[in-house]
């Protein structure tokens, strides 16, 4: 392995387990097991009958999970992204889970480890690959056009400075090569207002937008959903932790999908599409109280939203 050992502390712990409702002899896949936090909560919480998947992309944490569970003759650890789900389980023989979960959050090691190129904190490559494999921040930010790059800072970092951000890029990059973590984040400030400056770190909406976009973040949620919600069981529980606006609100729309009953225009007297919910909502969402709030402060941003499938979607 690379680095340090890989940790991450589990966000929303016993809000999750309650979430899936685990069965002692039931199939669960943990999506994106990352240093198997929550994967290792819900294997004490089966019995030898029970069967628990563990997912991830990285490399790091595949190893870890190995280490840390791998022995158990209940576990299978898998080296995948979870909108893979479906061959993945086809190919372990697994018609259907019973609860799945994906926290969706950038791991204590990915943040931790400075070589991987995630934070803004410390000097290092410029890379943000969650998966190890194909290409860099460092690429996009010294290949991508002008104005793709300031579109990817308004739709995947909601950064109102994107255009004077994306522009300071290229006149850097005209320059030398943008390489490193540190070098970005001061090219990201110096085109700020000195008052925007001073709230919270200038870099943090530019990270997030550069990291969903190497790593295609969005377009795996969206295929994720449904491919998670339809290998689960009728009666099983996908769970889904965000730390994001743009993560959140796409998890809260799908779920509301899965739940829609009639979709009849509202001047028909009586229902004719016979469409009724695929699925139910057992609460609105959970956010960490204040006991975990001090104990682990990244825990601050994330949501846990769930739903209960009743039965397969109706196709589109």
């Amino acid at each position: 392995m690379n680095g340090p050992a890989f940790s991450h502390i589990p966000v929303l712990l016993e809000e999750t387990l309650a979430s899936l409702d685990i069965k002692p002899d039931g199939i669960y896949v943990d999506a994106t097991a990352g240093g198997a936090g929550h994967s290792a909560k819900i294997l004490e919480r089966l019995s030898e009958e029970g069967r628990l998947i563990c997912m991830d992309q990285d490399p790091d944490a595949i190893q870890t999970i190995i280490e840390k569970i791998g022995s158990d003759p209940r576990v299978t650890v898998v080296h995948d992204n979870f909108s893979q789900i479906e061959p993945v389980l086809t190919e372990l023989g697994i018609t259907g889970a019973d609860g799945i979960l994906a926290d969706l959050g950038v791991s204590s090691h990915q943040l931790d480890t400075p070589e991987r190129g995630f934070s803004f904190h410390t000097d290092a490559p410029l890379d943000m690959r969650m998966s190890q494999e194909g290409p860099t921040a460092a690429d996009l930010v010294n290949t991508l056009p002008e104005a793709e790059l300031r579109k990817i800072l308004y739709d995947y970092g909601e950064e109102s400075f994107a255009p004077r951000i994306a522009a300071a890029i290229v006149r850097r990059r005209d320059e030398a090569p943008i390489e490193s973590t540190l070098e970005l984040a001061d090219i990201v400030a110096g085109a700020m207002p000195a008052k925007a400056r001073r709230a919270k770190h200038p870099a943090r909406k530019t990270f997030q937008a550069l990291r969903i976009a190497v790593n295609e973040e969005m377009d795996v949620l969206n295929a994720g959903l449904d491919s998670m919600f339809d290998v689960l069981k009728d009666g099983g529980v996908l769970s889904v932790i965000t730390f994001h606006s743009l993560e959140d609100r796409m998890v809260k729309q799908r779920f509301a999908k899965y739940c829609e009953g009639c979709i009849c225009p509202p001047e028909f007297p009586v229902c004719v599409c016979g469409r009724t919910p695929a699925a139910e909502r057992p609460f609105k969402f959970r956010k960490a109280g204040r006991e975990e709030l001090e104990l682990n402060p990244r825990s601050r941003s994330a949501t846990l939203r769930s739903v209960k499938k009743l039965h397969s979607r109706y196709p589109e």
